[in-house]
């Protein structure tokens, strides 16, 4: 594709090498900072379900377990 360059862009190689550049450079930056940015939220969502589920879980073990008297023999 390079070789194709001249005839797409009138500017001089170099100078549309470091727009290449910069912009590939930028659009990373970008695309790392979001995929942070879920991870965190996905970490704080998985943080906050656990620990929902372990009161639930202890609450469920505080109750009164009525199937243990239907097991009974």
């Amino acid at each position: 594709m390079s070789k194709n360059l001249p005839y797409i862009m009138l500017s001089p190689q170099p100078q549309v090498e470091e727009a290449f550049a910069a912009y590939q450079t930028t659009h990373q930056f970008y695309h790392e900072v979001r995929s942070r940015s879920e991870f965190q939220h996905y970490c704080e969502w998985y943080y906050a379900t656990a620990e929902q589920h372990r009161q639930e879980l202890k609450r469920m073990r505080g109750e009164l377990n009525i199937f243990q008297w239907f097991r009974r023999r």
